[in-house]
């Protein structure tokens, strides 16, 4: 959801009922997902076999007079349709999806080439709305909301308001490739030399940016007419800081695209990506493009490049969709009205003790969140016949992910999980840890253990997965807000070679973290 007082507001997480009072079938067949959306009011077809539906419904635009809302039907070539909404009622016409509107050229602004427009249509209330889909006087459909959302959209299948423009994805399979997967601090390299061997595009999409060597390689590509683009996020949790300020400012000075996810009505809590693509190239980060992250100088992080024309032309439209949306707002925008802190780069310095590794991937599939990460990574460990290793900053003892592998752990696959060792996410971990020895106690195959960087590294902020011959590496913070209200990308890695790669970089910190907390044996 969207907080009125702007996007500071989003510090805190916030759930919020939408009023509903009719559960959809889905909710009657079974429990939903825990980063599913609620049960929709929404009744569905009354006529067995009959398709026509209300779709959506967009009654609050950011507009004089909500100018241009509508409601969004598929008649499915049903003839002698109407919609009412108890005061007045219209007909549709008997083709397919249409956008019904009381402003015809507004709704057309609003939708574009999306569907066709046509009128008359509802005079839609903000307070509450109930609307029913008849034919010959019989009720095929109906769908009801409490309020509305300015700015955002009712989907009718799903029941939850969301920012017009955001349309989830489905998991996209791109085939086999050959990658290059890495860890940091260990392969900094990895990440510059990719933006560096950029011949016509590079699109960088990250929640914060403060590396001056991304910014000099950027630069200097945009000099030699590479088309360069970067996407941030414009209210990170801690606020903006000035290093990131500084390099902002040398990328749009130089003619570099720098925009920022921004504003009361963005379509995201956090834009919390961590990628690139790079010609036909794609780079998937846990990691911010920072001295701390990308530059090698603090955090555990994964991290692979994938050489594949299909994997990156994915990555370009999810790009593309989230940077020319109207919440996309041009950097110089946002920093005038922008405050900053002031906080020192990190400066550690790390030996190299992972090399990158060529590895043969027999499929990619691209996860992004909202709409099908967080299933599809607990669907990953459901899957697993005999190993999963989880390393992650924070893992919530009573969440979906957490149960999931406990569910794992039932099957009698063998569940180890490394967590963070930064002071402030001490508890949460710990809870995690003594929760897992309690578990292994009555029978479970599961460990925690919390990382002990033993001078390879300062802190983890990795976000992977290694079930059986999968690879997950991305920027989904296992929790289900990061999977419900964050943009995030990740790739799912098929094949022995990068989930060897990856589980041989896990035990590694596994076994240093041994002496550490822990709930299983060294």
């Amino acid at each position: 959801m969207r907080y009125p007082s702007g996007r500071a507001a989003r510090l805190v997480a916030v759930a919020v009922a939408v009023g509903l009072c009719v559960l959809s079938a889905a909710a009657l067949a079974g429990p939903v997902a825990a980063d599913s959306p609620p049960p929709a009011n929404h009744t569905g077809t009354t006529e067995e076999g009959a398709a026509p539906e209300i779709v959506a419904v967009f009654p609050d635009p950011v507009a004089d007079g909500d100018r241009g809302e509508y409601v969004v039907v598929d008649a499915d070539g049903t003839r002698n349709l109407t919609l009412g909404d108890g005061e007045s009622t219209v007909g549709l016409p008997p083709g397919g999806r249409v956008a019904l509107s009381s402003a015809p050229n507004a709704t057309r602004a609003l939708v574009g080439t999306e569907m066709a427009v046509v009128a008359p249509g509802l005079e839609l209330s903000n307070a509450g709305e109930r609307l029913v889909l008849e034919r010959d006087g019989r009720v095929v459909d109906e769908v009801g909301y409490d309020r509305s959302n300015e700015g955002e959209r009712l989907n009718a299948t799903t029941g939850r308001w969301t920012p017009r423009g955001l349309r989830p994805r489905p998991v996209v399979a791109t085939g086999a490739a050959t990658a290059t997967a890495f860890v940091l601090p260990d392969a900094p390299d990895v990440p510059i030399e990719t933006l560096r061997d950029a011949d016509r595009r590079i699109l960088v999409a990250g929640y914060t940016f403060a590396s001056p060597r991304a910014t000099d390689v950027l630069l200097a590509a945009q000099r030699r007419g590479v088309r360069v683009r970067v996407l941030l996020d414009g209210g990170p949790i801690g606020g903006m800081t000035t290093a990131q300020r500084e390099q902002l400012d040398r990328l749009a000075a130089g003619g570099v695209d720098v925009r920022l996810i921004d504003g009361s009505h963005s379509r995201y809590a956090y834009h919390h990506p961590k990628y690139a693509v790079v010609d036909d190239r794609a780079l998937v980060l846990t990691e911010n493009w920072k001295p701390a992250g990308t530059g090698g100088r603090d955090s555990r992080g994964w991290g692979v490049r994938v050489d594949s024309a299909r994997t990156a032309d994915e990555l370009a439209a999810v790009f593309a969709h989230d940077a020319d949306g109207i919440d996309a707002v041009p950097w110089r925008a946002v920093r005038r009205n922008a405050s900053f802190v002031d906080v020192a780069p990190a400066s550690g310095s790390f030996e190299a003790r992972i090399e990158p590794e060529t590895v043969a991937v027999d499929r990619v599939r691209v996860l992004t969140a909202p709409g099908n990460a967080g299933a599809a990574v607990r669907e990953t460990i459901a899957d697993a016949n005999d190993s999963v290793a989880l390393l992650a900053p924070r893992l919530d003892v009573d969440g979906p992910y957490f149960a999931a592998l406990v569910a794992a752990a039932e099957r009698g696959v063998r569940v180890r999980l490394l967590l963070s060792n930064a002071w402030y996410d001490e508890d949460s971990n710990r809870a995690v840890v003594d929760r897992a020895a309690d578990l292994r106690e009555r029978g479970l195959p599961i460990e925690a253990r919390i990382a002990d960087p033993e001078g390879r590294f300062g802190k983890v902020h990795a976000k992977g997965i290694v079930a059986d011959d999968t690879a997950i590496v991305g920027s989904l913070n296992f929790n289900a807000h990061s999977a419900r209200e964050n943009r995030e990308v990740l790739l799912a890695l098929e094949g022995t070679e990068p989930a060897t790669y990856f589980e041989s970089a896990f035990e590694a910190d596994w076994r240093a973290a041994a002496g550490a907390g822990s709930s299983g044996p060294a």
